[in-house]
């Protein structure tokens, strides 16, 4: 039976909601604040109504009122710059902007997200496996930690003021300092850019004991306003760090142990710790053992834990994640039922019944849409075998009723999901003879391409590019008037002829742009893309896209993942003509633009049906076919970007050869097609490359370009350490950040790649497309790359 004197967690629960709004009503206010349109009493009201309207629905959908089963989860940025400003550890470059008591207001905040003047942001990366960035704290021997800020509290009463009890969630004191970066620890009063050497041997794990007395103090604040539970995220339990995972579980029982054993109810509300993203068997009992009331395990990536564990658990609540929190398949509930049934009997018959056992999701359902409802203009059936956000709860909910109530006390949800998954998999788009077939036939010959050499010493004859070439990565600003003219042209309010001719004069005007600044290779702008997936999913068969379907990928970025339902091919060319316009109107070479297989898939919602291997075999398939029309039509330089390869990296080391054979062999697939003369480019950026330096090399690609910026070349010594012999360009512009930098701040960038890079490979671009940001930034800040280029090219020669 479970602890008595703690609050129940009910029967159904979720880790978390979209919280961007479901027509991202947030983006919108938060944007309008930024550009000084609205106030920012205006924005703490739109944030509010959002919250409010959230609660509702999920009560609507069947969550309770009174359980705190709702998750209180909201940011106006993201959920780990949140805990980092409630911790206090806000870096010393910005210290100015902390008032007497040392809190960051709401402006404060944000500049730590985008940066100010001469002061860089935190750096930005991949969570986990996903497509959401977080903002990194930077934690140096010295940080100071200390309860800095009352938001969490502040959004608990906001709800109790409504007679909801909400949950609140906040990344977990483990989690926190494993994802945070060393750094020394710098000048609070120079403002210039951060430390990035950290001190021999340190890491933030060090800090352990300092960071918990601000999550006591968390806690007993909590209990103070009338918080029943908290939720301590702690997802990276479920991943092998550089750190011995000896030392990892020794900081979970230590920190567990001073939050739940050291301080009592109702001092503080019960504790609920999930590890989502992943199993981490080995840390549940530990959890359990140090007075945790409730932990939290991932059903979808893990499995039922052994009866070994699960008999160490004792009294502690098991929430069980059986529906998927990052993908949109409909749940085979049967097959979920039968693992929760299997969990139960590994606890004890009835635990669902007495409050021993809960069904959430694996994860946040941050990952995914709001409403299947709301997409109006799908194929019904493909919609019928999709669930978002709101469908999962509904699952979840059915899944509890099942549990404690009987399988016939949801049958209708159950038949239900049975049918309609019956009729995907009848559906003959899912599985094509001839796509199959083509795959079957593949051999390595398929996926290797002449020596590097050979390839090299072709390329520079064809090509006559300067030292330390000049580009971009291939997106310019998306303006009003073409995102008005691809709106119209979707509504078919205009014809194709006029929305041609549209983006054909923006793409004459980024090219004359692009010679006057003195740029070397060429891109056309992409006007014509809405997103670098959505584009090729729009034009290959096997996917489908949404119109409301937008999930956050960082701050107020929002994407549109597609939908990957399907066996996958090309039907006809898809970039052909608009690159091969961009390189009529120029002498100068002009890149053809592609977005990689592995990217593809990491940014779509993908089919579960077969292995990513073989789905990602037929993407590369559909893109070597237009790496052989884009060389045909006279494009010398092809870049294929694969932004997601280290993004899908899996958790576990055990894992990683696996995939990244898969992955590495996806992009030879889809590249390997190209002549010697045809120089192939690649583009990573906004994660963590150590992991993946050998398979960066093995794509083979003639050029990488690489997120270096924010890090200041972090990643180059270790490009160097592994022998990386081919063209490298490291990014020198953040385009994350509204800054522009100096042409000073480029230079010292571009001459320290020198000193990694020979200057016959070093390129020279910014670390991202250019598609978010707006001229009055992106001008200023590539004439001063062409200008520092120039200076460091005549230093070195």
């Amino acid at each position: 039976m479970t602890d008595p004197t703690s609050p129940q967690l009910p029967a159904a629960t979720i880790l978390g909601y979209p919280r961007i709004g479901p027509r991202r009503e947030l983006k919108r206010a938060v944007e309008s604040f930024w550009a000084g349109r609205s106030e920012l009493d205006d924005l703490l009201i739109a944030a509010a109504e959002l919250r409010r309207r959230q609660r509702a629905r999920l009560i609507d959908l069947g969550l309770a009122a009174d359980d705190a089963s709702i998750p209180s989860d909201f940011s106006f940025y993201d959920q780990v710059l949140d805990t980092a400003v409630t911790l206090g550890a806000v870096p010393p470059r910005f210290s100015h902007l902390l008032d007497d008591d040392g809190a960051l207001d709401l402006p404060g905040y944000f500049t730590l997200a985008r940066g100010a003047g001469e002061r860089p942001p935190l750096e930005m990366t991949k969570w986990f496996d996903t497509n959401y960035h977080y903002l990194v704290p930077e934690i140096s021997p010295r940080t100071r930690f200390r309860l800095a800020d009352d938001r969490v509290q502040q959004c608990f009463l906001e709800a109790a003021a409504e007679g909801v009890t909400t949950r609140p969630v906040i990344v977990g004191p483990v989690t926190f300092l494993l994802l945070s970066k060393a750094v020394a620890e710098g000048d609070p009063g120079d403002g210039a850019v951060p430390a990035t050497a950290p001190p021999e041997d340190f890491t933030p794990l060090d800090r352990l004991e300092d960071v918990l007395p601000a999550y006591v103090e968390l806690l007993h604040a909590l209990a103070h306003v009338g918080a029943p539970w908290v939720q301590l995220d702690e997802p990276a339990l479920a991943v092998d760090w550089g750190v011995p995972r000896e030392r990892v579980l020794a900081a979970v029982e230590r920190a567990y142990t001073v939050l739940a054993a050291e301080t009592t109810r109702p001092e503080r509300p019960a504790l609920f710790v999930p590890v989502a993203y992943g199993p981490a068997e080995d840390a549940l009992p530990i959890l359990a053992g140090a007075g945790v009331e409730a932990v939290g395990i991932d059903l979808v990536r893990g499995t039922v834990p052994s009866g070994e564990v699960l008999s160490q658990l004792g009294d502690a609540v098991v929430v069980a994640g059986a529906i998927d929190g990052r993908n949109v398949w409909r749940t085979d509930l049967d097959g979920a039922l039968e693992r929760l049934q299997e969990l139960e009997a590994g606890l004890r018959p009835g635990a669902a019944r007495d409050g021993g056992l809960c069904v959430a999701t694996s994860t946040s359902l941050q990952h995914v849409p709001y409403d299947v409802g709301a997409e109006t203009t799908l194929d019904p059936q493909l919609s019928s075998w999709l669930a978002f956000a709101d469908q999962k709860v509904e699952e979840v909910l059915a899944l509890a009723t099942a549990l404690t109530q009987g399988r016939d006390a949801a049958q209708e949800a159950f038949a239900t999901a049975a049918d309609r998954r019956r009729s995907r998999l009848e559906h003959p788009g899912v599985r094509r003879a001839e796509v199959r077939d083509r795959v079957a036939a593949l051999t390595e010959a398929d996926r290797r391409r002449a020596p590097f050499a050979e390839r090299a010493a072709a390329q520079a004859e064809v090509l006559d590019l300067p030292p330390l070439p000049t580009t971009t990565i291939g997106s310019f600003p998306q303006t009003v008037e073409i995102r008005r003219a691809r709106a119209a042209y979707g509504r078919g309010e205009l014809s194709a002829e006029a929305y041609t001719a549209a983006m054909r004069e923006e793409i004459a005007r980024v090219v004359r742009l692009q010679e006057e600044l003195g740029l070397d290779v060429l891109v056309h702008g992409e006007p014509e893309r809405n997103d670098m997936v959505q584009y090729f999913a729009e034009h290959l068969e096997g996917f489908a896209v949404t119109q409301n379907g937008w999930v956050q990928s960082y701050g107020t970025r929002c994407t549109r993942p597609s939908i990957l339902w399907g066996d996958v091919a090309r039907s006809a060319p898809i970039t052909v003509e608009w690159s091969r316009y961009a390189a009529s109107l120029t002498d100068k070479s002009v890149k053809g633009m592609l977005t990689g297989p592995v990217t593809i898939l990491a940014w779509s919602f993908v089919r579960d049906d077969q292995p990513l291997a073989d789905t990602a075999a037929q993407v590369a398939l559909a893109l070597r076919d237009e790496v052989a029309d884009l060389e045909a039509a006279g494009i010398g330089v092809i870049q294929v970007d694969e932004p997601a390869l280290r993004e899908l990296l899996p958790l576990r080391a055990e894992h990683h050869a696996a995939y990244l054979e898969w992955s590495v062999g996806a992009f030879r697939l889809a590249t390997a097609v190209a002549a010697p003369a045809t120089q192939v480019h690649t583009h990573l950026c906004y994660s963590e490359f150590g992991e993946v330096i050998g398979a960066i090399d093995a794509l083979d690609a003639d050029v990488t370009s690489i997120e270096a910026a924010r890090s200041r070349m972090e990643v180059l010594p270790e490009l160097q350490a592994a022998g990386f012999a081919r063209g490298v360009g490291p990014g020198v512009y953040d385009i994350h950040s509204p800054r522009v930098p100096s042409e000073e701040e480029v230079a010292e960038l571009v001459a320290l790649a020198a000193e990694s890079v020979p200057p016959q490979l070093l390129w020279v671009n910014p670390d991202c497309g250019l598609k978010t940001r707006g001229y009055d930034e992106v001008e200023p800040s590539l004439r001063h790359l062409v200008a520092a280029t120039q200076k460091v090219r005549a230093r070195l020669s």
